[in-house]
C-alpha cells in the first residue's frame, strides 16, 4: 500500500513540479526518489535493482537505443528550417487555405512535416513562426497555438500506419510487425481523429473569441524573415524519400530502416536545397543540440518510469491492467496508456510496457498487427500529461505560454481525441 501511495505521490509531484516550471532533468529524478523510497528500493547497492542504477539504466538505455533517430530527425528538421524548405511547404499549404483558416493551416503544415519524418520537436520549432503570424493576422488568442501545433504533430500522424515517428516503430521489435501494421483501420481512425480534433479546436477558438479573447503581441515575437525561399517541391521530395525508403526497407532492416530512411531524407534535402542554406554549420550544431534536448527530456521521464518499474506497485498496476476482463486489445491499450501516463512519454511508455505485455498478449493469440496499431494509438493519449517532454518544450520554450493557460486546450486534443481513436480502433479490429 505504501508503495502504491508513493507511486501516486511521485507521479503527482512530477506533474505539479512541471506545472510550476521546474526542469524535467531535476523533477524526474527527484520524484523517482520518492517512488524508490516508498517502494523499498535501495538508493545504491552496486546492482541493477537500486535507484541510481535503475534510473540511469532507463535514461541511458533510451538514449542509446534512439539517439541516432533523434539526431537524424533533428538534422532533417533543422535543414528544412535553415534552407526555408519547411517555411515554403507551410506557406504553400497556407496559400491554398487562406488566413481565415489559420488553425487548419497550422495543423496541416505540422501533419505534413510529421508524417514526412521530421521530429515532432523540430516541427514545433519550424512551424511556430508561421503559426504566430497567422494567428496574429486572424486575431486569434495565441494560447491556442500549442494546441494546434501538438494536434497536427502528435495525434493522427504520429501513431498512424507508415509514420516514420518512433512511436510507430517501437512495437516492431517486440511484435515482429511492420510500420504499416493494421493500415486499413489506421486510415479510418486517423481520418476521424483529424476531423473530430479540428472541429473541436475550431469550436474552442470560437468560444474564446466570443468571450473577448484576441491576439496580444509581445516583445520578442518571432517575425517571418523576408528571404528568398526554395520552391515547395524541394521540401516535399525529401519527405517522400523518407517514406519510400522506410516502406521498401522495413522488412529487411526492421527499426534500422528508419535510420537509413532519415539519412536518405537528410542527404536529399541537402542536395536539392544546398544553395538556400543560411548557415549550414550553425544548422548542424543546433540540430545536434536540439536532438540532445529532445531525447534528454524524454529519457529523464523514462528514467522515472524505470525506477517506478522497480517498485512493487508497478507490478501491481501491470497485473491489474493485463488482468482486465474482456477483450485483450482493451487490456493492452489500458496498460500501455497508463504506463505512458506514468512515464509522461509515448515512446518511453512503449519501451517500458511492451517487454512485459507483448509476450503475454501474443501467447493469448492476439493478432500482432492489431496489437501494434492499438498500442501505438493508445500510447499517444495519457502520455500528453503536463510533464511530457514535448508538452513542456512546446508550451514554454517554443511558444512562451504558461501551462495553466495553454495546457487544457492541448490536453483536449492530445489526450481525449487519441482515447476516442483507441476505442474506435479496438471496435474496428473486433468487428472485422
Amino acid at each position: 500500500m505504501l508503495s502504491l501511495l508513493g507511486l501516486l505521490v511521485g507521479l503527482g509531484g512530477l506533474i505539479w513540479l512541471t506545472m510550476r516550471g521546474m526542469s524535467l532533468f531535476l523533477s524526474a529524478p527527484l520524484c523517482a526518489l520518492i517512488v524508490a523510497f516508498s517502494g523499498g528500493v535501495p538508493f545504491w547497492q552496486g546492482g541493477s535493482n537500486d535507484f541510481v542504477s535503475g534510473y540511469m539504466n532507463g535514461f541511458g538505455g533510451f538514449v542509446s537505443a534512439w539517439f541516432l533517430m533523434f539526431l537524424l530527425g533533428s538534422m532533417f528538421g533543422k535543414f528544412m528550417e535553415d534552407t526555408g524548405a519547411a517555411e515554403s511547404v507551410a506557406r504553400a499549404i497556407i496559400g491554398k487555405l487562406g488566413v481565415k483558416q489559420a488553425a487548419m493551416a497550422v495543423v496541416l503544415a505540422c501533419a505534413v512535416l510529421t508524417y514526412g519524418g521530421v521530429s515532432v520537436f523540430v516541427v514545433a520549432f519550424s512551424v511556430y513562426p508561421m503559426a504566430l503570424s497567422l494567428f496574429k493576422d486572424a486575431n486569434l488568442p495565441r494560447r491556442f497555438i500549442p494546441a494546434a501545433l501538438a494536434f497536427g504533430s502528435v495525434t493522427f500522424t504520429m501513431t498512424s500506419a507508415g509514420s516514420p515517428e518512433i512511436q510507430n516503430w517501437i512495437p516492431i521489435k517486440y511484435l515482429g510487425t511492420s510500420p504499416y501494421a493494421g493500415w486499413q483501420v489506421s486510415l479510418v481512425v486517423g481520418l476521424l481523429m483529424a476531423v473530430m480534433g479540428y472541429f473541436w479546436l475550431r469550436h474552442m477558438l470560437q468560444k474564446a473569441v466570443a468571450r473577448g479573447e484576441h491576439f496580444v503581441a509581445r516583445d520578442g515575437d518571432v517575425e517571418l524573415a523576408d528571404r528568398k525561399l526554395p520552391p515547395a517541391w524541394t521540401g516535399i521530395v525529401p519527405l517522400f524519400v523518407v517514406l519510400g525508403l522506410s516502406f521498401f526497407l522495413h522488412e529487411k532492416l526492421a527499426q534500422a530502416a528508419l535510420i537509413v530512411a532519415l539519412a536518405g531524407g537528410v542527404l536529399t534535402l541537402w542536395l536539392v536545397n544546398f544553395r538556400y542554406f543560411r548557415n549550414q554549420q550553425t544548422a548542424v550544431s543546433l540540430a545536434a543540440t536540439g536532438a540532445l534536448v529532445a531525447i534528454g527530456n524524454t529519457a529523464a521521464v523514462v528514467g522515472f518510469g524505470a525506477v517506478a518499474k522497480l517498485s512493487p506497485a508497478f507490478a501491481m498496476v501491470v497485473d491489474a491492467m493485463t488482468g482486465l476482463p474482456g477483450n485483450e486489445l482493451v487490456g493492452a491499450s489500458v496498460a500501455v496508456s497508463v504506463i505512458a501516463g506514468l512515464t509522461g512519454s509515448a515512446s518511453g511508455g512503449q519501451a517500458i510496457a511492451l517487454p512485459s505485455i507483448a509476450p503475454h498478449y501474443l501467447d493469448l493469440g492476439v493478432n500482432p498487427d492489431a496489437l501494434h496499431r492499438v498500442v501505438a494509438i493508445s500510447s499517444g493519449a495519457l502520455d500528453s500529461l503536463p510533464h511530457n517532454g514535448y508538452v513542456v518544450t512546446t508550451i514554454r520554450a517554443i511558444c512562451g505560454e504558461r501551462h495553466e493557460d495553454a495546457y487544457w486546450p492541448l490536453a483536449a486534443l492530445t489526450v481525449v481525441i487519441p482515447l476516442l481513436g483507441t476505442a474506435l480502433a479496438i471496435a474496428l479490429f473486433c468487428w472485422f
